[in-house]
């Protein structure tokens, strides 16, 4: 595929949650190499939308449709869309006592790859990119996510997507209970992982992730729709006057662009 043509596209998405519609016809397009970031208010469908992406069977899309390389992946199921190429850093990662991060990279590689990739080989990937992200290969020995510090639960979210080399990763409030030296450990990371073939949607509330990872776009997100884009002058723009600005305190129906 050209890449000319939208790597990752959204077109009149419309998503429901036990009945109620919380996303009401969102557009996005996010070309190869590009990085976008989705700010808003709470309540304004942020979360719903990154768990939409990436297949959550409680969210039911009734209109609209999401495109990865060309490819309609609506109707596909969360682990079919990962082996399509899609990556979904959560921003509560759950602990899994027991589980070992070397052996969930292994399986979650397996998993998304179809097959088995030699051990040696795995062994060879993984310090590679423990190496690149700045980790310690002890990092790799732990449970997963158990007693992890916040910054280490989103290091490892980073870490997974090093593994997995998505072609679009959309990530969930990732500075989310980070102080500042973790998010800028974990902003490298991020920043050390993309390339030209790579798309990133970065979701947050605040302005301090973007400080370190700089977004080509970024997009106001209130009740269910982008209501406002810009470049990322737009976020320090939010940081410094807030969304009330923009958003006038009405619905989002009645705010222009």
């Amino acid at each position: 595929m050209p890449v000319s043509e939208p790597l990752f596209q959204i077109d009149n998405l419309h998503v429901t949650v036990e009945g109620k519609e919380i996303v009401k016809g969102l557009n996005l397009t996010i070309r190869h190499g590009e990085v976008h970031a989705i700010m808003g208010p709470n309540a304004s469908g942020k979360s719903t939308l990154a768990n939409t992406i990436m297949g959550h069977p409680r969210y039911q899309i009734t209109a609209g449709k999401i495109t990865l390389k060309g490819e309609d992946v609506t109707a596909l199921k969360t682990d079919e869309r990962a082996r399509k190429g899609l990556f979904l850093a959560f921003q509560y990662p759950r602990a899994i006592p027991g589980v070992t991060i070397v052996n969930f990279l292994r399986s979650a590689l397996r998993a998304v790859r179809g097959t088995d990739m030699p051990v040696r080989e795995f062994r060879a990937m993984l310090r590679e990119t423990m190496a690149l992200l700045k980790m310690d290969e002890d990092f790799a020995r732990r449970y997963i996510n158990d007693g992890f510090s916040g910054g280490e639960m989103k290091r490892a979210e980073v870490l997974q997507m090093g593994i997995l080399k998505p072609d679009m990763a959309v990530l969930d409030e990732t500075d989310s209970g980070l102080d500042i030296d973790a998010l800028r450990t974990v902003a490298e990371g991020v920043n050390s992982l993309m390339d030209d073939k790579r798309g990133m949607l970065l979701i947050t509330h605040y302005q301090r992730l973007l400080n370190y990872v700089r977004p080509h776009r970024v997009h106001v997100m209130f009740d269910g729709r982008i209501i406002k884009s810009g470049g990322p002058e737009l976020a320090e723009e939010l940081e410094a006057e807030g969304y009330e600005r923009i958003t006038g305190g009405k619905p989002a129906e009645e705010v222009t662009s």
